[in-house]
């Protein structure tokens, strides 16, 4: 491996062989690691070396999987125990069904920023989504767009496996790139907001046999109060650090506990808050599961980064942008934009945009966090295309046809587009 480097063709080809595959329906881990090999022969390598290069694009990811793994404890809690329904029927409730689009939105922001991954909140505000929406007379591109965009938003300030992937790649404690991220995701809120009410009445309406009366029984679920424990305690413990830098105070300061610790600690805090204590294993157990799949698509992407960022495609891709004059702070929107086109995923583009591009992002003088930021925004522009189960579980929890659903992706790239112009704006230019 040392001192090899790869034509940026084989990545080209490599990428697009293992978009081809996905699109084929080959399940991604291996369409990912199909593409590193065979780019990598076409590029240049032989046998022995694409397995070196192989091996050492999935060893960069492991940091980054065992805080994965971790976060699982938190998100189990949060889905299994019935917390995220009870945060969701709360802030619908309290707003009422005049404020309809805004409750939806901002009910999916806050469960997917507590911990909860971003299809299965959709997943479990749909349900409501779709009885709100049938009374009030408001279309299903509309809630679809008030879910996801409100998704969008909360998820680029969660300790979600994207948030977890934006921080190690550019070795930055998870809470600074959470909190980084609160302006842009606040601008896409209000941006889901504006553009779902002007959706209101475009395209198909909610039938009434698609709109199952939600009845929310709150003896079966947790208090309001004993459900916000676990996000409570996993917000208050990551923001110790940068508090403490913000204040000027070393020992907040230094404080500096790994999201590894934290997100179990307040999994399991929350979880004997609110009396389930006996469920530890199952909840633990469902929560690995839930994370299963993303590792290994993790695990596939740093196979196909370490092709990328062993070719010379991101000098190529640094000369493209000199010579055409624009500055070199747009490279990171640019890679998270493209990456997470290419593979439809919010986490795994990150991962392949910080893996393959980071250094070069470096080293046209963007500093770390700025660099984690615009990449991170920047893969929320169109990462819920077709080739990726983000699309379709979406599709389906709102009963939508796949025209239906292709119908929405401009107006949720409007919504990441916006966050990404924000964060580059900030932290491109203004800071």
């Amino acid at each position: 491996m040392e001192g090899l480097t790869i034509s940026w063709i084989g990545a080209l080809a490599g990428l697009a062989i293992a978009i081809i595959l996905i699109l084929r329906k080959l399940n991604p881990v291996y369409s990912l690691f199909a593409g590193a090999i065979v780019g990598a022969l076409i590029g240049g390598a032989n046998l022995e070396q694409t397995v070196s290069m192989l091996v050492t694009g999935t060893q960069s990811v492991m940091g980054t999987v065992i805080r994965v793994l971790a976060a699982g404890v938190l998100a189990g809690v949060m889905m299994e125990s019935g917390a995220a329904e009870t945060i969701a029927q709360t802030i619908v409730k309290k707003f009422g069904g005049s404020r309809a689009i805004l409750a939806l939105a901002l009910a999916t922001m806050i469960i997917t920023a507590v911990g909860v991954f971003i299809p299965v909140a959709v997943l479990i505000v749909a349900p409501i989504a779709l009885s709100v929406g049938n009374k009030m007379g408001i279309s299903k591109i509309a809630l679809l767009l008030a879910l996801s965009g409100g998704g969008k938003a909360g998820n680029i300030i969660s300790p979600n496996p994207n948030t977890i992937a934006a921080a190690r790649g550019f070795g930055l404690d998870l809470s600074h790139v959470m909190l980084a991220g609160f302006i842009p995701a606040i601008c896409g809120l209000i941006v889901t907001v504006i553009v779902a009410s002007l959706l209101k009445k475009k395209g198909a309406m909610v039938p009434d046999e698609e709109a199952v009366e939600h009845e929310f029984d709150a003896s079966k679920y947790p208090s309001l109060g004993r459900a916000l424990v676990a996000p409570l305690i996993a917000v208050i413990l990551l923001m110790i650090t940068p508090i403490g830098s913000i204040l000027g105070i070393d020992a907040l300061a230094n404080f500096k506990i790994d999201a590894l610790y934290v997100l179990p600690i307040a999994g399991v805090i929350g979880m004997l808050a609110m009396g389930k204590g006996n469920k530890i294993l199952e909840y633990t157990a469902a929560g690995l599961n839930r994370m299963t799949a993303t590792v290994l698509i993790l695990i596939g992407a740093g196979g196909i980064a370490g092709l990328i960022s062993t070719s010379n495609l991101s000098t190529q891709v640094v000369n493209l942008i000199e010579a055409s004059g624009i500055s070199g702070t747009f490279l990171a929107p640019i890679a998270g934009i493209l990456m997470a086109a290419a593979t439809a995923s919010t986490s795994t583009g990150v991962i392949l945009a910080t893996g393959s591009f980071g250094q070069a992002i470096l080293n046209m003088g963007t500093g770390s966090l700025a660099a984690a930021v615009m990449v991170h925004t920047g893969a929320t522009v169109i990462d819920s295309l077709p080739q990726g189960n983000y699309f379709h579980v979406t599709g389906g929890a709102m009963k939508m046809s796949i025209k239906q659903r292709m119908g929405l992706i401009p107006y949720e790239a409007i919504v990441g587009g916006t966050m990404t112009i924000v964060a580059t704006l900030i932290y491109g230019f203004l800071l």
